[in-house]
């Protein structure tokens, strides 16, 4: 499976490419450390501007899961993630990381393989005679992969639509349809093996916080320091965006008020409008190419909480 890394120039190049994994439905996980832009804008400062990017930048219905890293021992992690998901759902995977995480250090242990979840690719054996190349796992909508080479198998696989389970090129209007809206839920469908969101404080009250990506520790310390002095305020860090987890509208119904935080002018703000049009979102910016402080954190939250 390939992976590859660039930041945010480099991933506008690649979304022809993205496209077509998106097409031929083959497993690739893109790392873009997000940095200042637009163009070569901030190169060495840090920013999380290209969420619009990772979930829209490409011509047509082109959907792919996009995850976001917490943190610099979590890109470990969140890496692993990413390319157990691809290869599963044989879809693209764009994990989000950022220049403060890719430029920070933390004690990691390098885990056992072993211990790691196992991963289950859908490959098809050698000269199986019910093969066709677009058939679809009737739960996770992933089509079979035949590895190039593997005796028996020979098909055709491009850019152009292709026709529900033979994969023969198709430009029928139905069939088109068809495969848009399976190539759309099959990304949706994910959301049935990533964890549900977690709320750090009271499951519901007057403010939640909401963050994304490398953000977590800042927002976790202030956090934290404020319920330290009795301040009833609560966390929910997204690291699933495309699909966001299950319990998302659950877990923002139980809350007053939804502040959120992030590096850029409002992208994950605007995409939550567009998914749960049903609630207010208040917004706290910063596109300084500087991460959050803790001080300034907190004097937010305390201000909007006595507003």
């Amino acid at each position: 499976m390939p992976v590859t890394s660039t930041s945010g120039p480099g991933l506008s190049l690649k979304s022809e490419a993205i496209g077509l994994a998106v097409m031929m439905e083959l497993p690739i996980v893109i790392v873009d450390v997000q940095r200042g832009g637009p163009s070569t804008g901030l190169p060495t400062k840090s920013e999380q501007s290209d969420l619009y990017q990772a979930l829209f930048g490409r011509n047509g219905e082109a959907p792919v899961i996009v995850m976001a890293a917490t943190s610099s021992s979590d890109c470990f992690y969140s890496a692993y993630e990413a390319s157990k998901l691809s290869l599963e759902h044989m879809t693209p995977v764009i994990l989000l990381t950022d220049g403060s995480l890719a430029n920070g250090s933390e004690v990691f242990k390098i885990p056992s393989v072993a211990e790691m979840p196992d991963i289950n690719p859908p490959i098809v054996k050698a000269n199986d005679p019910d093969y066709k190349p677009y058939n679809r796992d009737p739960d996770k909508l992933s089509r079979p992969w035949a590895l190039p080479g593997t005796e028996g198998l020979r098909h055709r696989i491009g850019g152009l639509e292709k026709e529900n389970g033979s994969g023969n090129v198709s430009h029928d209007p139905i069939n088109h349809e068809t495969m848009t809206f399976i190539r759309e839920d099959k990304v949706q469908r994910v959301a049935n093996y990533i964890p549900e969101l977690e709320v750090l404080g009271e499951e519901e009250g007057d403010l939640l916080v909401v963050s994304w990506g490398g953000t977590y520790g800042v927002m976790l310390t202030a956090i934290q320091a404020l319920r330290e002095e009795g301040i009833k305020i609560s966390l929910a860090h997204f690291k699933h965006i495309m699909p966001l987890p299950k319990n998302t509208g659950e877990v923002f119904s139980k809350f007053k008020e939804r502040l959120v935080c992030e590096n850029n002018m409002g992208q994950f703000a605007n995409y939550l409008r567009m998914k749960f049009p049903e609630y207010h979102y208040d917004q706290y910016n910063k596109i300084q190419g500087l991460p959050f402080m803790v001080k300034e954190l907190k004097e937010k939250f305390t201000d909007f909480l006595n507003k």
